[in-house]
């Protein structure tokens, strides 16, 4: 599920959720692709599913079975299809970017509805848009039904932070409504999608600067992963969970340095957790960089709280999506690569 934006920003606190989202700045500015060293990895080789997406983001597998990438450039949602990579445009017209991040970050469904993500619009940075969720209503037009930015506004974190309306990252279904992770203000919000718009976000869990990105649910909990503040090591990439209504959450694992997704994936008795990692963050660069091309992966979690891996080589993820024993990974350069989990994996 979902990154993109590297505030002009030196922040600490900003400084984490920014790397997370920078790698999409880097779509513009660095075209180049690296795809040659996409190799054998651990356990399985990714291969190219398709391409050409204006700027990968979030992503989720919809009621149909099929593929829902955000491209960010476009103010799009692109249907893809699994077994072909055949791509048809589900949702046009949405906010684009105002700076070189941002826009359209991910999107999810409930009830057979399409909800979508949208950051870093607002007044606050130059924008006219609303900060918050859309609902989809057809190809072509949509309703806000969130104002997250504001909320934020009003209700600024316990952390440092630079954009008053904060940076959301990825939507979580929750009995009927969204979650939603900000990983510039450090914590997880709770949008009611039956209610009165203005007074329908609320605060799950607050955290330190510990930047969470993707998310996942089994039961009632919820898997949570953090990319960590700068540098982003592998130590402070981890996977934590938590339930509503918990004032901390405790860790699975770690090792996934800075870790933007954590998906349920098959295991020998039952799910496992995969973390996707974007890569080895270079010392000394700026805060919002996106990591080191070609050294992304995805990682399975481990009951002693370790992290396996299964796939490398991939470059500059951005969120992972798992259907049986295939991991689908969009990266921020605007690809979805495929790869075969297996069923070798450890129940977490």
């Amino acid at each position: 599920m979902r990154p993109q934006r590297a505030l002009l920003i030196a922040a600490t606190a900003v400084a984490g959720l920014i790397a997370f989202t920078a790698p999409q700045t880097a779509i513009a500015a660095q075209p180049a692709h690296h795809h040659a060293s996409h190799h054998a990895s651990p356990s399985s080789t990714a291969t190219l599913l398709t391409s050409g997406l204006a700027g990968g983001g979030g992503s989720t597998i919809g009621p149909d079975g099929a593929l829902y990438v955000t491209e960010a450039l476009a103010g799009r949602i692109t249907r893809v299809d699994p077994a072909t990579g055949a791509k048809t445009t589900y949702a046009s017209g949405l906010p684009t970017r105002v700076i070189p991040l941002g826009g359209t970050m991910d999107v999810a469904f409930v009830d057979g509805t399409a909800y979508v993500l949208v950051t870093l619009v607002g007044a606050d940075v130059g924008g006219t848009n609303t900060v918050g969720i859309y609902r989809i209503d057809s190809t072509t037009t949509h309703t806000v039904v969130a104002d997250i930015g504001t909320w934020a506004t009003t209700h600024p974190p316990a952390t440092a932070f630079e954009v008053p309306s904060g940076v959301q990252y990825a939507l979580q279904p929750w009995r009927g409504d969204l979650l939603v992770t900000d990983g510039h203000h450090n914590r997880v919000l709770l949008v009611d999608l039956d209610g009165k718009l203005g007074s329908n976000v609320s605060q799950v869990i607050a955290f330190g600067d510990i930047v969470p990105t993707g998310m996942a649910r089994q039961g009632h909990t919820l898997y949570l992963a953090e990319a960590g503040p700068v540098p982003h090591l592998a130590a402070t990439g981890k996977v934590v969970r938590f339930e509503p209504g918990d004032a901390t959450a405790t860790d699975v694992a770690s090792g996934a340095p800075l870790n933007v997704d954590v998906e349920l994936g098959p295991g020998h008795h039952g799910r496992t957790l995969y973390a996707l990692s974007q890569g080895t963050f270079h010392a000394g660069d700026q805060p919002g960089s996106p990591a080191m091309p070609d050294t992304g992966s995805i990682l399975r979690v481990n009951a002693d709280g370790t992290m396996t891996t299964v796939t490398t080589a991939l470059d500059r993820p951005t969120s992972l999506e798992i259907v049986g024993h295939r991991a689908y990974v969009v990266t921020l350069d605007g690809e979805i690569w495929t790869a075969d989990l297996g069923g070798r994996g450890h129940d977490d």
